[in-house]
């Protein structure tokens, strides 16, 4: 299953801080040190260096994008000396991409476009240094599992064109600066909530993912797409947590199938109600996504609640009630498993109201 990993916290290690370009430099010195690239020219920041956003930057690195990456630690440190390393599960073959890579205290460059690949509970954190760098034609795409991640930025930033995105990826991180892949996929969508969102240079930055192998698109129906995502990255963390379930449970027939499929029908409607409906049955879509898993793998909110981590379970979990009471729409099974693993994970003193 789909494994993010954030960055949020400043690390307390001195760094190297970043050369503010100047506007009449030559562009493109960074890319031609890694490979031609014949693109839009924009430089490139991306913030979270875990299993979707390492793998972004490797594949933009490759590709020979100017990418920055910020990152913290022994993360940090490792992407410093190796650059990312990414290792295909399937032939346990690796490669490497050397990227640029700084701390959220010393990155004071001026990114023409943003990916945010970081946990929803990272994002309030991470405001600061938006508002730091971005400015008024930066372009902030968030790729989160949480929907509604885009608007709720946009709500904070002053300056900047935030618009919504979604990435299908299977990966985590390995080791420090390690990038283990699952699955052969990397799909990026993005685009503007409204029309009036809309800016020219979005085709650029579709041109530059798809000219690094990335499958790309800009997306005039991106709240749709989003929700389309979350019918099965919602249902199947809370699902898991829920009846403490691998895939293997909701491959064969049996109640924790029986839920899964509630309550991704619950969230098509919950879209449709919204404004979004959706064009073909997400059921089945998800579930041959299912079959294509291994049976002992699970999600990575399951875990971390399991643990006592740090989790999205309210962006994933009981953000659906609070949409569900906004649009009225009933949602009995997403109910009953909220109201379990707010009683079995949250403490009194940690609800989010």
């Amino acid at each position: 299953m789909e494994d993010n990993y954030s960055y949020l916290e400043d690390d307390d290690e001195q760094v190297p801080r970043i050369r503010q370009v100047n506007k009449t430099d030559q562009p493109g010195e960074h890319r031609r040190s890694i490979g031609e690239h014949q693109g839009s020219n924009m430089k490139y920041l991306i913030i979270g260096a875990g299993g979707t956003g390492g793998i972004l930057g490797y594949k933009m690195a490759k590709g020979g994008l100017d990418v920055t990456m910020i990152a913290r630690g022994k993360q940090l440190r490792a992407i410093w000396g190796n650059g990312i390393l990414v290792e295909q599960q399937w032939d346990h073959n690796v490669d490497s991409a050397p990227v640029k890579a700084y701390d959220t205290s010393n990155y004071y460059d001026d990114p023409d476009v943003i990916f945010l690949c970081v946990k929803s509970y990272s994002v309030k954190s991470l405001l600061p240094f938006l508002r730091q760098i971005v400015k008024n034609d930066t372009i902030v795409i968030p790729t989160l599992n949480v929907y509604g991640t885009g608007e709720y930025i946009n709500s904070k930033l002053s300056k900047g064109k935030v618009m919504d995105g979604c990435m299908y990826a299977s990966a985590n991180i390995k080791s420090s600066g390690w990038i283990l892949i699952h699955r052969d996929i990397l799909r990026v969508i993005f685009g503007p909530r409204e029309p009036k969102d809309y800016d020219p240079r979005l085709h650029d930055i579709e041109r530059d993912l798809i000219s690094c192998g990335i499958d790309a698109k800009l997306s005039d129906t991106i709240q749709r797409e989003c929700m389309e995502k979350f019918s099965y990255i919602s249902p199947i963390a809370a699902a898991g947590a829920y009846y403490n379930a691998t895939v293997a449970d909701f491959q064969r027939t049996g109640e924790p199938r029986a839920m899964l499929k509630t309550m991704i029908r619950e969230i098509m409607t919950l879209s449709y109600e919204m404004g979004y409906p959706f064009e073909k049955d997400y059921v089945d879509e998800n579930l041959k996504v299912l079959e294509s898993l291994p049976p002992d793998a699970t999600t990575r909110m399951q875990r971390d609640v399991a643990a006592g981590r740090k989790s999205e379970i309210d962006g994933l979990v009981f953000n659906v009630i609070r949409m569900a009471k906004k649009y009225n729409v009933p949602m009995p099974a997403y109910e009953m498993v909220a109201e379990e693993l707010e009683k079995k994970y949250i403490q009194p003193d940690k609800k989010t109201n």
